[in-house]
Formats: C-alpha cells, sequence, structure tokens
C-alpha cells in the first residue's frame, strides 16, 4: 500500500475515494471546517468539495501545506485520512459542548496538538486494512511537520449511525501506537500519541 500527502494525488483521486453517494460524498471532509452559522444545508456539496481541494492542494506536489493523507492499493486510490492541526477544524475546538471536549479542560487551540478526523476506505476496498495503514501514517506525517501530540475521536461501537463513523473505529488506532486518553461518552473515546 503506498500512502502519500494529499497534495501529491490528484484531484480526481482524492474524488474517486469519496464517490458520489452516500456521507462521505456529502461531507467533503467538511463536518469540522465549517464556519459558524454554516451547515450541510446551506453550503452546497459543489463548495464542500470546492474547500477540500484547497485544503489539500491537490496535484500541486510543491505546496508547503496540506490537510491529509491518500492511499492507493495496485494504483487505485482507496482511503482519505484528514489530519491537521487541531485549531484548523474550527467546528471542532470552537464548541466545548461538543462530546470531544466534555470533562477535558485545555487549550483548545494549541496548535502542536494534531487531530485526526475521518479515516474514510473507498466502497469496494473495505476489509484491506487501508484505516490500519493510514491511522499509523498519520503519526508521522504529524511528528515530520512539527506536532507534539496527535489525537483522534474514534467510534467505539459496532453499529454506527449514518455519518458517526467517520474518524474510524478504535481499534485502528490503538493498534497505531495511541492511547485512550478520555472516555467522554459510550460511542466515543480520545485518543493520543505523543510525538
Amino acid at each position: 500500500m503506498l500512502i502519500v500527502p494529499a497534495n501529491e494525488a490528484a484531484c480526481e483521486d482524492i474524488a474517486a475515494v469519496f464517490g458520489t453517494r452516500g456521507a462521505a460524498a456529502e461531507c467533503q471532509c467538511q463536518r469540522y471546517r465549517l464556519a459558524r452559522g454554516e451547515a450541510f444545508g446551506n453550503t452546497p456539496v459543489e463548495e464542500r468539495a470546492q474547500r477540500l481541494r484547497e485544503q489539500t492542494a491537490c496535484g500541486d506536489a510543491s505546496a508547503s501545506t496540506t490537510s491529509g493523507l491518500v492511499a492507493y492499493l495496485d494504483d487505485e486510490p482507496c482511503g482519505w485520512c484528514a489530519v491537521a492541526p487541531r485549531p484548523a477544524y474550527g467546528g471542532l475546538v470552537r464548541n466545548a459542548n461538543q462530546t470531544a471536549w466534555r470533562g477535558r479542560s485545555e487549550d483548545r487551540d494549541d496548535a502542536s496538538v494534531w487531530a485526526v478526523t475521518c479515516l474514510l476506505t473507498r466502497v469496494g476496498m473495505r476489509g484491506r486494512g487501508v484505516a490500519r495503514a493510514l491511522a499509523a501514517a498519520s503519526v508521522g506525517f504529524a511528528r515530520e511537520r512539527g506536532a507534539r501530540r496527535l489525537e483522534a475521536y474514534p467510534i467505539t461501537v459496532a453499529q454506527a449511525t449514518w455519518g458517526e463513523e467517520h474518524p474510524g473505529p478504535l481499534q485502528v488506532y490503538l493498534d497505531a501506537g495511541f492511547t485512550v486518553v478520555h472516555r467522554p461518552s459510550k460511542r466515543r473515546a480520545v485518543v493520543s500519541i505523543d510525538l
């Protein structure tokens, strides 16, 4: 499996991973990127897809920043991992009532803490270890870019509701060396790894 920073992937490859139907196609990894007052209902999917292209700088290998990783199996794009400094996810950090913050008190705007907010495996390519490989690769990606800690907010139940599974399952993070640092609910954990 080959995993590359998203700016080294073609925009068409990222679009192929997200597909044209379902929660991923609807979200375009913008759940935590929408500005205050924005929602999926008032921000067209085409605009969300354009924002993802801009955030990733896809197709521009010389870009100085990007917001994720893309996985390939046999030259086919098969997975996506959103990983960036935590403050880049405004919708995550601005709301102290978010599940990720319940029972935690820390500087949510600390840019030295990075976050994985989405692990996505393309339809038809699941069950091949893509999410595990992406979670493991996110550690080195964040470390190389100066992160002091990397965290994620995985789901802890077998049956997730529509759109709830975006951060991926707990076990893929544990396999990548993360540890559970908080359990804000029965359905969610906060995991982290010091870099």
